[in-house]
C-alpha cells in the first residue's frame, strides 16, 4: 500500500457527529492519544510522588494531589483528543446529560461513596496512619480510595470499608487529634494488706515504665472493699499509635506488680467462699 493509498484509507468517513465527519483515522487517532496521555500522567505522578515525599509531606496531602492531578488530567486527555478529531464537546451536551440521569438513578450508592471519598481527602476527619474503630473492628487507616477506604485490622486482615460508611456513621477516631491515650490497671489484693504499701508498690510499677507519661501523672485509686479482695486502680497515659501498645503496657505493669508484691509477701486476692453445715457429720465405716 503506497503512501496516498493509506492517506485515502485513514481519511474514509465512518460516522459523523454534529455535522462532523469521523474518519478512520480519527477512531485510531483516539486510543494513541489515551494511551500517551496516561503513560504521561502516571510518569507525572509518580515524579510529583518523590519530589513530595522527599520533603517529608504529609501522606494524606499527598494523596490528595494525586487523586486531584488524575482528574485534571483526564478531563484535559478527554477534551484534548475531541479537539483533535475536530469533534465539539457541545455534541455531547444531550447525551452526557441523559447518561448522568440514567447513571444517577442507577449508582447512587457509587457516587454516594465517590463524593464521600472527597469528602474525606478534603476536610481529613480520618487520614492515612489514623487508628479507628468502626463498630466491632479496629485496624490502621492505610489508603482512601474515591470509593472505599482500606484499612488493617489488629490481626492482620484488610478491609474495603465504604466511603459512605465512615461519613454516616459512629467511628472512633483514636488519634485524630494526638497519639495520647489512657488506660488502666486493676488488682486485688487479700484484706489485711496494707493498702497505703500497696498503692505505693502500683504507683512504682507505673512509673518504672519509661513510656508512660508523667504529666499527666499516673493515679492510684483505692477503687472499693470487694467481696473477696480490695480493689485497686491505676489510671495512667501514653503515646501510643494502636491499641496493642496499651495492652503491651499494662502486661509490663501487671509483670512488673507480680515481682514486687512477691518481695513484699503480698497476696494478689482470689475468691474464697466459707461452707457452713447445720447439723453433726456422719462417717460411715466401710468394713
Amino acid at each position: 500500500m503506497t503512501y496516498e493509498q493509506l492517506v485515502s484509507f485513514l481519511n474514509i468517513s465512518i460516522a459523523s457527529i454534529a455535522e462532523q465527519p469521523i474518519t478512520i483515522g480519527d477512531i485510531l487517532l483516539v486510543p494513541t492519544f489515551l494511551i500517551i496521555g496516561f503513560f504521561l500522567t502516571k510518569w507525572s505522578v509518580k515524579i510529583i510522588t518523590h519530589r513530595l515525599t522527599t520533603k517529608n509531606t504529609d501522606p494524606n496531602i499527598i494523596h490528595l494531589l494525586q487523586r486531584v492531578f488524575y482528574v485534571v488530567a483526564i478531563t484535559i486527555i478527554v477534551i484534548t483528543t475531541l479537539d483533535v478529531i475536530n469533534v465539539p464537546i457541545t455534541a455531547f451536551a444531550f447525551l452526557s446529560g441523559a447518561i448522568a440521569i440514567g447513571f444517577g438513578f442507577g449508582a447512587q450508592n457509587i457516587i454516594n461513596n465517590f463524593i464521600s471519598g472527597w469528602i474525606l481527602m478534603w476536610e481529613r476527619p480520618i487520614r492515612i496512619g489514623d487508628f479507628l474503630e468502626v463498630e466491632d473492628a479496629k485496624g490502621i487507616v492505610e489508603q482512601i480510595n474515591t470509593r472505599s477506604t482500606r484499612i488493617k485490622r489488629v490481626d492482620g486482615v484488610h478491609l474495603l470499608i465504604p466511603n459512605s460508611k465512615l461519613i454516616e456513621n459512629t467511628v472512633i477516631n483514636w488519634t485524630l487529634v494526638d497519639s495520647l491515650m489512657r488506660s488502666t490497671v486493676r488488682v486485688g489484693v487479700a484484706y489485711g494488706t496494707s493498702a497505703k504499701k500497696v498503692s505505693e508498690l502500683i504507683l512504682q510499677a507505673t512509673t518504672e515504665q519509661s513510656r508512660i507519661l508523667t504529666d499527666p501523672k499516673p493515679l492510684v485509686v483505692f477503687e472499693d472493699f470487694g467481696d473477696n479482695a480490695l480493689i485497686f486502680e491505676v489510671n495512667f497515659w501514653m503515646k501510643s499509635n494502636v491499641e496493642g501498645g496499651l495492652r503491651v503496657m499494662r502486661s509490663n505493669i501487671r509483670f512488673r506488680l507480680d515481682e514486687l508484691f512477691e518481695e513484699h509477701n503480698i497476696i494478689v486476692a482470689f475468691p474464697q467462699r466459707d461452707v457452713h453445715l447445720d447439723g453433726s457429720i456422719t462417717i460411715l465405716n466401710k468394713d
